[in-house]
């Protein structure tokens, strides 16, 4: 009897091994853009450039897609981060997000591989760049900077290097010359740096400021923005061709009235966005043209650096 037990028990042992090959070990912990739960329902993923670093564009950007989650039918979203500009970018050029909030330089390049416009992420004349620099540095004027270093997120960041660069060509600099250009990979790296005294200067754009001042007061105090850009148009949301035009629809329509509900101003001071605004691929023309002036005087947007 307790032969036929012991038999029984290593049979029981071995199917259930047997029965276990074909699965997937579980994966714990947190994830970064992980899709949610939805059977039967069609997951979107929705790709954010790289305003923050991973963890903090999700702890801003995952509120949204909760709500939309919350109020879209027959459709999920899923956020997604990437490390830095370049990351992002050859996301969208391989056609992989379905919906993307790119910057505005960016939004132009993913018209030419198939996304189109739905709407604008915050009011236009928040879209510029700042300079930032040591209260102790004795800058006054942009001539200054000349022999010194300059912080940028990335040489395809339009607010926060693009029009920056452009700001010192016409204050006299030779930026390919004149400085040393350091792209470093975020908006809260290039005011860091600034702050750690790596370089003279910093470029960003008011929404990162904001927030490094709100999450660092301490180290923010110790700098001050010193110059500041023209406005231009503000970052877009744009969807791939071939997703079903209803969930377009819905998704457009919900940003658009995030601003009159309590829980839509929660996530849009979340976001350090005023307001999703209407807007179409026409509306980014100036953008063509603003680039095509920058490339003609200063250098090429797409060199590989």
């Amino acid at each position: 009897m307790g032969r036929r037990v012991v038999t029984f028990f290593m049979l029981t042992l071995l199917l259930g091994s047997f029965l276990g090959c074909d699965r997937k070990p579980e994966v714990t912990g947190p994830k970064l853009g992980t899709k949610p739960q939805s059977a039967g329902v069609p997951v979107y993923r929705f790709a954010v450039h790289p305003l923050h670093n991973p963890g903090k564009l999700i702890q801003a950007y995952q509120p949204l897609i909760d709500y939309l989650n919350g109020r879209l039918q027959g459709a999920r979203l899923a956020l997604e981060a990437s490390r830095d500009y370049a990351n992002f970018e050859k996301k969208y050029q391989a056609r992989k997000p379905e919906f993307l909030l790119p910057n505005p330089w960016q939004t132009l390049q993913a018209m030419k591989v198939g996304y189109r416009v739905i709407a604008m992420a915050g009011e236009p004349r928040d879209f510029k760049g700042i300079f930032v620099v040591r209260r102790d540095s004795g800058l006054t004027h942009p001539a200054e900077l000349r022999g010194k270093s300059v912080s940028y997120p990335s040489p395809t960041a339009l607010a926060a290097c693009i029009m920056p660069q452009y700001f010192l060509h016409n204050h006299g600099l030779n930026v390919n010359t004149d400085i040393e250009n350091r792209y470093v990979g975020s908006q809260e790296s290039s005011i860091m740096n600034v702050h750690m005294g790596q370089t003279a200067a910093g470029a960003t754009w008011p929404p990162p400021w904001r927030a490094f001042q709100k999450e660092h007061p301490r180290e923010a105090a110790e700098l001050k923005v010193i110059w500041e850009t023209e406005s231009l148009i503000n970052n877009s949301v744009m969807v791939r061709n071939g997703i079903p035009a209803q969930v377009a629809i819905q998704v457009r329509a919900l940003l658009l009235g995030l601003e009159e509900t309590t829980e839509g101003k929660s996530i849009l001071a979340g976001m350090e966005t005023a307001r999703f605004l209407p807007a179409s691929d026409e509306d980014y023309d100036i953008v063509r043209r603003y680039a095509s002036r920058f490339e003609s005087e200063v250098r090429p947007v797409e060199k590989r650096w």
